[in-house]
């Protein structure tokens, strides 16, 4: 799988980076069939929540997966957008498994 990490109106953050590609790369062990992960990270000021957002899009065979946090750190964003991603997985797969 390919990962593809951003870093918009923030700097860069090698720890963020390294976490979610561990993370992504442990959902593909038991999703094979993910292609590819744009990882979006953003760091909103003037915000009504918490000012680091975490976004992911997974592009699976037929549909693109797509999970959002807004959180106080990266690494907590982090786990709610995985957390997100893995209740998608596990719905598609059984979606694949009736055809």
């Amino acid at each position: 799988m390919e990962i593809i990490t951003q870093f918009v109106r923030t700097n860069k953050n090698n720890t963020a980076q390294k976490l979610v590609t561990e993370k992504l790369e442990l959902i593909t062990k038991h999703f094979d069939w993910v292609i590819r992960a744009n990882v979006i990270f953003k760091e909103d000021k003037v915000t009504y929540g918490k000012g680091k957002i975490c976004e992911i899009i997974l592009s699976c065979p037929g549909v693109l997966l797509f999970a959002s946090a807004d959180n106080e750190s990266f690494e907590v964003a982090i786990a709610e957008s995985i957390r997100d991603l893995e209740i998608q997985l596990h719905k598609r797969k059984s979606e694949l498994q009736t055809f």
